[in-house]
Protein backbone atom coordinates (compact mmCIF):
# COMPACT_ATOMS: atom_id res chain seq x y z
CA UNK A 1 0.00 0.00 0.00
CA UNK A 2 2.81 2.56 0.87
CA UNK A 3 4.98 1.45 -2.33
CA UNK A 4 1.39 2.36 -4.27
CA UNK A 5 1.17 5.81 -2.58
CA UNK A 6 5.30 6.18 -3.42
CA UNK A 7 4.17 5.76 -6.55
CA UNK A 8 1.59 7.31 -7.76
CA UNK A 9 2.93 10.72 -6.12
CA UNK A 10 6.26 10.26 -8.02
CA UNK A 11 4.32 9.43 -11.18
CA UNK A 12 1.50 12.96 -10.31
CA UNK A 13 5.01 14.76 -10.06
CA UNK A 14 6.40 13.87 -13.02
CA UNK A 15 3.39 14.36 -14.27
CA UNK A 16 3.56 17.93 -13.11
CA UNK A 17 7.16 18.97 -14.70
CA UNK A 18 6.20 17.88 -17.58
CA UNK A 19 6.44 20.88 -20.48
CA UNK A 20 5.02 18.58 -23.35
CA UNK A 21 3.09 15.69 -22.54
CA UNK A 22 1.01 13.51 -25.29
CA UNK A 23 -3.27 13.80 -25.07
CA UNK A 24 -3.42 10.57 -22.42
CA UNK A 25 -1.13 11.79 -20.48
CA UNK A 26 -2.44 15.53 -20.15
CA UNK A 27 -5.69 13.22 -19.32
CA UNK A 28 -3.88 11.55 -16.27
CA UNK A 29 -2.37 14.78 -14.53
CA UNK A 30 -6.08 16.89 -15.26
CA UNK A 31 -7.58 13.70 -13.78
CA UNK A 32 -5.40 12.59 -10.89
CA UNK A 33 -2.90 14.64 -9.32
CA UNK A 34 -4.04 15.82 -6.12
CA UNK A 35 -5.98 19.34 -6.24
CA UNK A 36 -4.34 21.62 -4.07
CA UNK A 37 -0.99 20.67 -6.01
CA UNK A 38 -2.52 20.60 -8.99
CA UNK A 39 -3.86 24.11 -8.99
CA UNK A 40 -0.73 25.52 -7.28
CA UNK A 41 1.58 24.16 -10.21
CA UNK A 42 -0.27 25.51 -12.63
CA UNK A 43 -0.74 28.83 -11.30
CA UNK A 44 2.48 29.76 -11.42
CA UNK A 45 3.12 30.17 -14.77
CA UNK A 46 -0.01 32.33 -14.88
CA UNK A 47 0.79 34.13 -11.48
CA UNK A 48 3.90 35.14 -13.23
CA UNK A 49 3.02 35.79 -16.40
CA UNK A 50 -0.33 38.16 -15.16
CA UNK A 51 2.61 39.51 -12.29
CA UNK A 52 5.06 40.79 -15.70
CA UNK A 53 2.03 41.70 -17.83
CA UNK A 54 0.32 43.84 -14.82
CA UNK A 55 3.96 45.27 -14.19
CA UNK A 56 4.75 46.62 -17.30
CA UNK A 57 1.31 48.12 -17.36
CA UNK A 58 2.70 50.16 -14.44
CA UNK A 59 6.13 50.50 -15.71
CA UNK A 60 4.25 52.35 -18.91
CA UNK A 61 2.52 54.59 -16.57
CA UNK A 62 5.05 55.61 -14.53
CA UNK A 63 6.97 56.45 -17.16
CA UNK A 64 4.60 58.37 -19.03
CA UNK A 65 3.83 59.91 -15.52
CA UNK A 66 7.21 61.48 -15.63
CA UNK A 67 5.89 63.57 -18.91
CA UNK A 68 3.08 65.46 -16.82
CA UNK A 69 -0.66 64.99 -15.17
CA UNK A 70 -1.74 65.78 -18.79
CA UNK A 71 0.46 62.57 -20.22
CA UNK A 72 -0.80 60.21 -17.08
CA UNK A 73 -4.60 61.46 -17.50
CA UNK A 74 -3.81 60.12 -21.61
CA UNK A 75 -2.51 56.77 -20.60
CA UNK A 76 -6.33 56.51 -18.72
CA UNK A 77 -7.83 57.22 -21.38
CA UNK A 78 -6.60 54.89 -23.62
CA UNK A 79 -6.76 52.36 -21.28
CA UNK A 80 -10.65 52.48 -21.96
CA UNK A 81 -9.61 51.50 -25.59
CA UNK A 82 -7.58 48.61 -24.75
CA UNK A 83 -9.98 47.03 -22.10
CA UNK A 84 -12.40 47.58 -24.83
CA UNK A 85 -9.82 44.86 -27.29
CA UNK A 86 -9.17 42.93 -24.23
CA UNK A 87 -12.99 42.82 -24.02
CA UNK A 88 -13.30 40.68 -27.48
CA UNK A 89 -10.25 38.55 -27.08
CA UNK A 90 -10.57 37.66 -23.70
CA UNK A 91 -14.49 36.81 -24.84
CA UNK A 92 -13.21 34.63 -27.73
CA UNK A 93 -10.26 33.14 -25.92
CA UNK A 94 -11.71 32.42 -22.54
CA UNK A 95 -14.98 30.98 -24.67
CA UNK A 96 -12.57 29.05 -26.73
CA UNK A 97 -10.44 28.11 -23.80
CA UNK A 98 -13.17 26.73 -21.84
CA UNK A 99 -15.21 25.07 -24.43
CA UNK A 100 -11.58 23.12 -25.18
CA UNK A 101 -10.67 22.55 -21.66
CA UNK A 102 -14.27 20.17 -21.70
CA UNK A 103 -13.62 19.13 -25.09
CA UNK A 104 -9.83 17.63 -24.27
CA UNK A 105 -11.02 15.92 -21.18
CA UNK A 106 -13.71 14.40 -23.22
CA UNK A 107 -11.00 13.26 -25.57
CA UNK A 108 -12.79 15.02 -28.52
CA UNK A 109 -9.11 16.71 -29.61
CA UNK A 110 -10.18 17.27 -33.55
CA UNK A 111 -12.99 19.33 -32.61
CA UNK A 112 -10.81 21.64 -29.98
CA UNK A 113 -8.65 21.85 -33.03
CA UNK A 114 -11.79 23.19 -34.90
CA UNK A 115 -12.58 26.08 -32.13
CA UNK A 116 -9.16 27.14 -31.62
CA UNK A 117 -8.48 27.50 -35.25
CA UNK A 118 -12.05 29.58 -35.51
CA UNK A 119 -11.48 32.11 -33.10
CA UNK A 120 -7.56 32.58 -33.51
CA UNK A 121 -8.75 33.97 -37.40
CA UNK A 122 -11.91 35.57 -36.44
CA UNK A 123 -10.30 37.43 -33.63
CA UNK A 124 -7.40 38.87 -35.93
CA UNK A 125 -10.32 39.96 -38.19
CA UNK A 126 -11.75 41.70 -35.43
CA UNK A 127 -9.15 43.43 -34.31
CA UNK A 128 -8.21 44.30 -37.47
CA UNK A 129 -11.68 46.20 -38.20
CA UNK A 130 -11.59 47.79 -34.47
CA UNK A 131 -7.46 49.29 -36.19
CA UNK A 132 -9.45 50.63 -39.55
CA UNK A 133 -12.46 52.44 -37.64
CA UNK A 134 -10.38 53.64 -34.73
CA UNK A 135 -7.85 55.34 -36.81
CA UNK A 136 -10.89 57.13 -39.01
CA UNK A 137 -12.75 58.29 -36.19
CA UNK A 138 -9.71 58.94 -33.95
CA UNK A 139 -10.23 62.69 -32.53
CA UNK A 140 -14.11 62.15 -31.83
CA UNK A 141 -13.17 58.42 -30.10
CA UNK A 142 -10.70 60.39 -28.03
CA UNK A 143 -13.16 62.96 -26.93
CA UNK A 144 -15.83 59.96 -26.28
CA UNK A 145 -13.86 58.08 -23.97
CA UNK A 146 -13.41 61.23 -21.80
CA UNK A 147 -9.81 62.92 -23.07
CA UNK A 148 -10.17 67.10 -21.79
CA UNK A 149 -9.09 69.43 -24.09
CA UNK A 150 -5.48 69.17 -22.80
CA UNK A 151 -5.18 65.73 -22.37
CA UNK A 152 -6.50 65.46 -26.00
CA UNK A 153 -3.48 65.90 -28.15
CA UNK A 154 -1.69 63.06 -25.74
CA UNK A 155 -4.79 59.81 -26.04
CA UNK A 156 -4.55 60.78 -29.75
CA UNK A 157 -0.60 60.42 -29.84
CA UNK A 158 -0.69 57.17 -27.64
CA UNK A 159 -3.66 55.82 -29.36
CA UNK A 160 -2.89 56.05 -33.11
CA UNK A 161 0.13 53.47 -32.15
CA UNK A 162 -1.86 51.49 -29.57
CA UNK A 163 -4.63 51.01 -32.44
CA UNK A 164 -2.09 49.46 -35.05
CA UNK A 165 -1.41 46.18 -32.39
CA UNK A 166 -5.52 45.29 -31.96
CA UNK A 167 -5.60 42.51 -34.42
CA UNK A 168 -2.43 40.69 -32.60
CA UNK A 169 -3.61 41.77 -29.07
CA UNK A 170 -7.01 40.00 -29.51
CA UNK A 171 -5.55 37.01 -31.58
CA UNK A 172 -2.83 36.75 -28.42
CA UNK A 173 -5.76 36.72 -25.98
CA UNK A 174 -7.23 33.81 -27.67
CA UNK A 175 -3.94 31.48 -27.94
CA UNK A 176 -2.70 32.27 -24.23
CA UNK A 177 -5.89 31.34 -23.26
CA UNK A 178 -6.04 28.34 -25.05
CA UNK A 179 -2.70 27.38 -23.84
CA UNK A 180 -3.44 27.83 -20.12
CA UNK A 181 -6.75 25.93 -20.63
CA UNK A 182 -4.98 23.07 -21.89
CA UNK A 183 -2.66 22.88 -19.24
CA UNK A 184 0.04 24.44 -20.72
CA UNK A 185 0.10 27.38 -18.99
CA UNK A 186 4.30 27.67 -18.96
CA UNK A 187 3.80 28.20 -22.73
CA UNK A 188 2.00 31.14 -22.73
CA UNK A 189 3.75 32.59 -20.01
CA UNK A 190 6.25 32.31 -21.84
CA UNK A 191 5.03 34.38 -24.32
CA UNK A 192 3.54 37.06 -22.12
CA UNK A 193 6.47 37.44 -20.03
CA UNK A 194 8.81 37.73 -22.65
CA UNK A 195 6.93 40.88 -24.55
CA UNK A 196 6.50 42.58 -21.11
CA UNK A 197 10.21 42.54 -19.80
CA UNK A 198 10.97 43.77 -23.53
CA UNK A 199 8.26 46.60 -23.08
CA UNK A 200 9.88 47.72 -19.75
CA UNK A 201 13.41 47.56 -21.59
CA UNK A 202 11.90 49.78 -24.68
CA UNK A 203 9.71 52.34 -22.81
CA UNK A 204 12.44 54.49 -21.17
CA UNK A 205 14.82 53.82 -24.29
CA UNK A 206 11.85 55.65 -26.59
CA UNK A 207 10.59 58.11 -24.19
CA UNK A 208 13.83 59.69 -22.57
CA UNK A 209 16.54 58.75 -24.60
CA UNK A 210 15.26 58.42 -28.12
CA UNK A 211 13.11 61.79 -27.10
CA UNK A 212 10.17 60.53 -28.38
CA UNK A 213 7.59 61.43 -25.37
CA UNK A 214 4.46 59.40 -25.07
CA UNK A 215 4.31 58.14 -29.08
CA UNK A 216 7.26 56.23 -27.61
CA UNK A 217 5.90 54.17 -24.80
CA UNK A 218 3.02 53.23 -27.38
CA UNK A 219 5.75 52.16 -29.65
CA UNK A 220 7.38 49.88 -27.26
CA UNK A 221 3.75 48.24 -26.36
CA UNK A 222 3.11 47.71 -29.56
CA UNK A 223 6.47 45.96 -30.57
CA UNK A 224 6.15 44.09 -27.21
CA UNK A 225 3.02 43.00 -28.46
CA UNK A 226 4.28 41.93 -31.81
CA UNK A 227 6.70 39.81 -30.13
CA UNK A 228 4.47 37.91 -27.82
CA UNK A 229 2.09 37.23 -30.28
CA UNK A 230 5.24 35.52 -32.12
CA UNK A 231 6.05 33.57 -29.27
CA UNK A 232 2.84 31.93 -28.59
CA UNK A 233 1.94 31.67 -32.79
CA UNK A 234 5.13 29.50 -32.53
CA UNK A 235 3.92 26.85 -30.08
CA UNK A 236 0.90 26.30 -32.20
CA UNK A 237 2.63 26.07 -35.44
CA UNK A 238 5.50 23.37 -33.51
CA UNK A 239 2.57 21.36 -32.29
CA UNK A 240 4.63 22.40 -28.32
CA UNK A 241 1.06 22.50 -27.60
CA UNK A 242 -1.12 19.85 -27.64
CA UNK A 243 -3.79 22.17 -30.14
CA UNK A 244 -2.74 22.89 -33.65
CA UNK A 245 -3.92 25.88 -35.39
CA UNK A 246 -4.28 26.27 -38.69
CA UNK A 247 -6.47 27.72 -41.77
CA UNK A 248 -7.56 24.38 -42.54
CA UNK A 249 -9.15 23.81 -39.34
CA UNK A 250 -11.54 26.71 -39.76
CA UNK A 251 -15.22 25.76 -39.70
CA UNK A 252 -17.48 28.75 -40.28
CA UNK A 253 -19.60 26.99 -37.76
CA UNK A 254 -22.86 27.84 -35.71
CA UNK A 255 -21.76 25.07 -32.74
CA UNK A 256 -18.61 26.70 -32.75
CA UNK A 257 -19.75 30.46 -32.40
CA UNK A 258 -23.15 29.65 -29.92
CA UNK A 259 -20.56 27.68 -27.85
CA UNK A 260 -17.49 29.99 -27.51
CA UNK A 261 -19.66 32.68 -27.17
CA UNK A 262 -22.00 31.29 -23.83
CA UNK A 263 -18.75 30.57 -22.58
CA UNK A 264 -16.93 33.97 -23.28
CA UNK A 265 -19.90 36.38 -22.88
CA UNK A 266 -19.00 36.67 -18.80
CA UNK A 267 -15.49 37.61 -20.07
CA UNK A 268 -17.28 39.98 -22.58
CA UNK A 269 -19.48 41.29 -20.01
CA UNK A 270 -16.57 41.94 -17.50
CA UNK A 271 -14.36 43.52 -20.14
CA UNK A 272 -16.69 45.38 -21.67
CA UNK A 273 -18.23 46.64 -18.58
CA UNK A 274 -14.70 47.82 -17.48
CA UNK A 275 -14.45 49.58 -20.54
CA UNK A 276 -17.28 51.38 -20.45
CA UNK A 277 -17.09 51.86 -16.50
CA UNK A 278 -13.93 53.13 -17.29
CA UNK A 279 -14.87 55.79 -19.96
CA UNK A 280 -17.70 56.78 -17.30
CA UNK A 281 -14.94 56.95 -14.59
CA UNK A 282 -12.97 59.71 -16.74
CA UNK A 283 -15.83 61.47 -17.72
CA UNK A 284 -16.68 62.04 -13.84
CA UNK A 285 -12.90 62.97 -13.15
CA UNK A 286 -12.64 65.12 -15.96
CA UNK A 287 -15.22 67.62 -13.85
CA UNK A 288 -12.77 67.69 -11.15
CA UNK A 289 -9.65 68.44 -12.61
CA UNK A 290 -6.80 66.87 -14.98
CA UNK A 291 -5.21 65.82 -11.18
CA UNK A 292 -8.63 63.51 -10.22
CA UNK A 293 -8.38 62.17 -14.21
CA UNK A 294 -4.63 61.43 -13.84
CA UNK A 295 -4.98 60.16 -9.93
CA UNK A 296 -8.22 57.42 -10.72
CA UNK A 297 -6.06 56.45 -13.37
CA UNK A 298 -2.94 55.43 -12.17
CA UNK A 299 -5.04 53.63 -9.16
CA UNK A 300 -7.35 51.15 -11.63
CA UNK A 301 -3.21 50.26 -12.96
CA UNK A 302 -2.20 49.91 -9.24
CA UNK A 303 -5.16 48.14 -8.53
CA UNK A 304 -5.16 45.71 -11.42
CA UNK A 305 -1.40 44.98 -10.60
CA UNK A 306 -2.69 43.36 -7.11
CA UNK A 307 -5.92 41.84 -8.94
CA UNK A 308 -3.56 40.00 -11.13
CA UNK A 309 -2.08 37.79 -8.59
CA UNK A 310 -5.74 36.43 -7.85
CA UNK A 311 -6.01 36.20 -11.15
CA UNK A 312 -3.31 34.48 -11.87
CA UNK A 313 -3.93 32.15 -9.66
CA UNK A 314 -7.82 31.46 -10.45
CA UNK A 315 -6.86 30.94 -13.62
CA UNK A 316 -4.60 27.68 -12.55
CA UNK A 317 -7.93 26.61 -10.91
CA UNK A 318 -10.34 27.52 -14.58
CA UNK A 319 -8.40 24.53 -15.88
CA UNK A 320 -8.95 21.94 -13.92
CA UNK A 321 -12.42 22.83 -13.00
CA UNK A 322 -13.14 22.53 -16.70
CA UNK A 323 -11.16 19.23 -17.13
CA UNK A 324 -12.66 17.54 -14.29
CA UNK A 325 -16.24 18.93 -14.80
CA UNK A 326 -15.72 17.19 -18.87
CA UNK A 327 -14.48 14.02 -17.38
CA UNK A 328 -17.41 14.15 -15.09
CA UNK A 329 -15.17 14.36 -11.56
CA UNK A 330 -17.21 16.84 -9.39
CA UNK A 331 -15.46 16.14 -6.25
CA UNK A 332 -12.19 17.39 -7.85
CA UNK A 333 -14.33 20.14 -9.14
CA UNK A 334 -15.46 21.23 -6.04
CA UNK A 335 -12.18 20.83 -3.88
CA UNK A 336 -10.38 22.92 -6.18
CA UNK A 337 -13.18 25.75 -5.85
CA UNK A 338 -12.45 25.82 -1.93
CA UNK A 339 -8.90 25.33 -2.23
CA UNK A 340 -9.07 28.43 -4.73
CA UNK A 341 -11.43 30.44 -2.42
CA UNK A 342 -9.24 29.81 0.36
CA UNK A 343 -6.23 30.69 -0.74
CA UNK A 344 -7.68 34.18 -2.61
CA UNK A 345 -9.20 35.30 0.51
CA UNK A 346 -6.35 34.84 2.58
CA UNK A 347 -3.72 36.23 0.14
CA UNK A 348 -6.20 39.84 -0.44
CA UNK A 349 -6.13 39.99 3.51
CA UNK A 350 -2.45 40.24 3.50
CA UNK A 351 -2.25 42.37 0.16
CA UNK A 352 -5.35 44.66 0.97
CA UNK A 353 -3.57 45.84 4.67
CA UNK A 354 -0.56 46.46 2.79
CA UNK A 355 -1.73 48.62 0.29
CA UNK A 356 -4.13 50.57 2.76
CA UNK A 357 -1.07 51.09 4.62
CA UNK A 358 1.35 52.04 2.10
CA UNK A 359 -1.07 53.79 -0.58
CA UNK A 360 0.63 57.44 -0.34
CA UNK A 361 4.16 56.16 -0.74
CA UNK A 362 3.24 53.82 -3.59
CA UNK A 363 0.94 57.22 -5.11
CA UNK A 364 4.46 58.89 -4.77
CA UNK A 365 6.55 56.36 -6.89
CA UNK A 366 4.27 57.29 -9.82
CA UNK A 367 4.31 61.06 -9.59
CA UNK A 368 5.96 63.88 -6.84
CA UNK A 369 5.05 66.61 -9.05
CA UNK A 370 1.74 67.10 -8.56
CA UNK A 371 0.55 66.61 -4.70
CA UNK A 372 -3.04 66.63 -5.84
CA UNK A 373 -2.98 63.54 -7.43
CA UNK A 374 -1.03 61.64 -4.49
CA UNK A 375 -4.05 63.03 -2.15
CA UNK A 376 -6.97 61.84 -4.20
CA UNK A 377 -5.19 58.52 -5.20
CA UNK A 378 -4.35 57.72 -1.55
CA UNK A 379 -7.61 57.97 -0.68
CA UNK A 380 -8.96 56.34 -3.31
CA UNK A 381 -7.11 53.07 -3.46
CA UNK A 382 -6.95 52.96 0.61
CA UNK A 383 -11.20 52.55 0.14
CA UNK A 384 -10.76 50.11 -2.56
CA UNK A 385 -8.19 48.03 -0.38
CA UNK A 386 -10.33 47.53 2.24
CA UNK A 387 -13.06 45.53 -0.09
CA UNK A 388 -10.08 43.29 -1.41
CA UNK A 389 -10.68 40.30 0.42
CA UNK A 390 -14.65 39.63 -0.24
CA UNK A 391 -13.90 40.82 -3.66
CA UNK A 392 -11.69 37.10 -4.19
CA UNK A 393 -14.74 35.61 -3.48
CA UNK A 394 -16.62 37.02 -6.49
CA UNK A 395 -13.82 36.28 -8.83
CA UNK A 396 -12.90 32.87 -7.71
CA UNK A 397 -16.60 32.38 -8.11
CA UNK A 398 -17.00 33.73 -11.11
CA UNK A 399 -14.45 31.35 -12.82
CA UNK A 400 -15.94 28.60 -11.23
CA UNK A 401 -19.23 29.29 -12.72
CA UNK A 402 -17.40 29.60 -16.60
CA UNK A 403 -15.84 26.86 -16.07
CA UNK A 404 -17.86 24.56 -15.66
CA UNK A 405 -20.18 25.93 -18.66
CA UNK A 406 -22.90 27.74 -16.19
CA UNK A 407 -22.94 30.93 -18.69
CA UNK A 408 -25.95 32.70 -16.36
CA UNK A 409 -24.50 32.53 -13.61
CA UNK A 410 -21.23 33.49 -14.72
CA UNK A 411 -22.68 36.53 -17.02
CA UNK A 412 -24.48 37.81 -13.66
CA UNK A 413 -21.37 37.66 -11.60
CA UNK A 414 -19.28 38.95 -14.61
CA UNK A 415 -21.68 41.66 -15.12
CA UNK A 416 -22.79 42.64 -11.91
CA UNK A 417 -19.49 44.59 -10.87
CA UNK A 418 -19.18 47.46 -13.13
CA UNK A 419 -22.61 46.75 -14.70
CA UNK A 420 -24.95 46.60 -12.49
CA UNK A 421 -23.27 48.41 -9.53
CA UNK A 422 -20.67 50.62 -10.62
CA UNK A 423 -21.97 52.57 -13.59
CA UNK A 424 -25.06 53.64 -11.56
CA UNK A 425 -23.21 54.31 -8.91
CA UNK A 426 -20.52 56.31 -11.02
CA UNK A 427 -23.42 58.26 -12.70
CA UNK A 428 -25.13 59.18 -9.33
CA UNK A 429 -22.19 59.57 -6.23
CA UNK A 430 -19.60 62.33 -7.65
CA UNK A 431 -22.59 64.67 -8.67
CA UNK A 432 -24.10 63.98 -5.18
CA UNK A 433 -20.75 63.80 -2.50
CA UNK A 434 -18.29 65.42 -5.08
CA UNK A 435 -14.69 63.40 -5.14
CA UNK A 436 -15.64 61.65 -2.23
CA UNK A 437 -18.19 60.22 -4.22
CA UNK A 438 -15.62 59.37 -7.43
CA UNK A 439 -13.18 57.64 -4.94
CA UNK A 440 -16.10 55.32 -2.99
CA UNK A 441 -18.01 54.45 -6.03
CA UNK A 442 -15.80 51.11 -6.72
CA UNK A 443 -15.51 49.52 -3.25
CA UNK A 444 -19.44 50.38 -2.80
CA UNK A 445 -19.87 48.26 -6.12
CA UNK A 446 -17.26 45.72 -4.96
CA UNK A 447 -19.73 45.19 -1.65
CA UNK A 448 -22.88 45.17 -4.08
CA UNK A 449 -20.88 42.41 -6.39
CA UNK A 450 -19.99 40.25 -3.13
CA UNK A 451 -23.89 39.88 -1.78
CA UNK A 452 -25.28 39.37 -5.66
CA UNK A 453 -21.86 36.42 -5.87
CA UNK A 454 -23.08 34.88 -2.44
CA UNK A 455 -26.98 34.13 -3.56
CA UNK A 456 -25.14 32.57 -7.35
CA UNK A 457 -22.71 29.99 -5.96
CA UNK A 458 -24.32 29.24 -2.20
CA UNK A 459 -27.20 27.68 -4.54
CA UNK A 460 -24.37 25.98 -7.02
CA UNK A 461 -22.54 24.73 -4.72
CA UNK A 462 -25.64 22.93 -3.08
CA UNK A 463 -27.00 21.59 -6.53
CA UNK A 464 -22.91 20.89 -6.61
CA UNK A 465 -22.95 18.37 -3.53
CA UNK A 466 -26.49 16.88 -4.75
CA UNK A 467 -24.48 15.25 -8.44
CA UNK A 468 -23.61 12.22 -8.33
CA UNK A 469 -19.64 11.66 -8.15
CA UNK A 470 -18.61 8.76 -11.46
CA UNK A 471 -15.58 6.73 -9.85
CA UNK A 472 -12.25 7.62 -11.77
CA UNK A 473 -10.45 4.55 -12.34
CA UNK A 474 -7.16 4.66 -11.98
CA UNK A 475 -4.51 2.28 -13.40
CA UNK A 476 -1.42 1.54 -11.33
CA UNK A 477 0.66 -0.23 -13.74
CA UNK A 478 0.00 1.87 -16.72
CA UNK A 479 1.19 4.70 -14.65
CA UNK A 480 4.19 2.99 -13.39
CA UNK A 481 4.69 2.16 -17.24
CA UNK A 482 4.64 5.41 -18.01
CA UNK A 483 7.31 6.48 -15.38
CA UNK A 484 9.41 4.09 -16.07
CA UNK A 485 9.82 5.07 -19.96
CA UNK A 486 10.41 7.90 -19.03
CA UNK A 487 13.43 7.18 -16.56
Amino acid sequence: MLVDTKRKRLYHQRMLRLKKLSPDENYKRMTETPVSRLVSKLAIPTIISMLVTSFYNLADTAFVSQLGTQASGAVGVVFSLMAFIQALGFTMGLGSGNFNSRLLGAKERSKANMVISTTFFTAFVVGLLITIFGLIFLRPFMRLLGASETILPYAIDYARIILLGAPIMAASFVMNANLRFEGNAFLGMRGIATGAVLNVLLDPLFIFVFGMGIKGAAIATLLSQAVSFSILLYAFLTKQSNLHIHIKHVRLKWWIYKEVIRTGMPAFYRQGTTSLASVLLNISARGFGDAALASMAIVNRIMMFLYSMLIGFGQGFQPVAGFNWGAQQVGRVRKAYWFTFTVGVIGFVILGTVGYIGAPIIMKLFIRTDPDVVTIGSLAMRLQCLTMPIQAVSVVSSMLFQSVGRSTDASVTALSRHGLFFIPLVLVLPNTFGILGLQATQPLADVGTFLLTLVCIFRFLRKLREMPQIPHKSNDSEQLAIMQSES
